[in-house]
Formats: C-alpha cells, sequence, structure tokens
C-alpha cells in the first residue's frame, strides 16, 4: 500500500483499513509464537502499513485544525 492510495482514501475507509491491519498483525504474531508463519517479512510490511495509514489521518487532522484555526482568525479580523 502507498500513500499515494491512501491519500485518494476517505477517513472512514482509512480507519476501517487500519483496524483490519491492526487485526491482520495480531493474527501475524499469533502465528510467530506458534512457530506456523511463512513469511517473517510480513510482520514488517504490516507495521508500516499501520504506520503509514496513522500518518495519512493525522496529517489530516492538523490540516482540519490548520483550517479552523484559520478561520477563525478570519472571523475574528472581520468583526
Amino acid at each position: 500500500m502507498k500513500s499515494k492510495e491512501l491519500r485518494d482514501r476517505n477517513d472512514d475507509a482509512l480507519r476501517h483499513e487500519l483496524t483490519d491491519r491492526q487485526k491482520h498483525l495480531f493474527d501475524l504474531r499469533t502465528q510467530s509464537v506458534t512457530e506456523k508463519l511463512e513469511d517473517p517479512s510480513q510482520l514488517r510490511k504490516t507495521r508500516k502499513d499501520i504506520a503509514r495509514i496513522k500518518t495519512a489521518l493525522r496529517q489530516r487532522q492538523i490540516e482540519a485544525e490548520r483550517a479552523g484555526a484559520a478561520g477563525q482568525q478570519a472571523a475574528a479580523k472581520s468583526a
């Protein structure tokens, strides 16, 4: 999953994808304990996907806060 794909999705889809990836990571960790993990690199890939999703969500949150603050400043100047 690339960051460009994440930017194209909406917040709800990203949150849903995040929970799916977290569940998948839990399953992979469980499999690694029982030594039935076929591809150990999946752990790292899944963790990185989770980090990318969280970063995208946080960037959107920061942008929304900045837009809200800019709107408040404009309203205060016009008053």
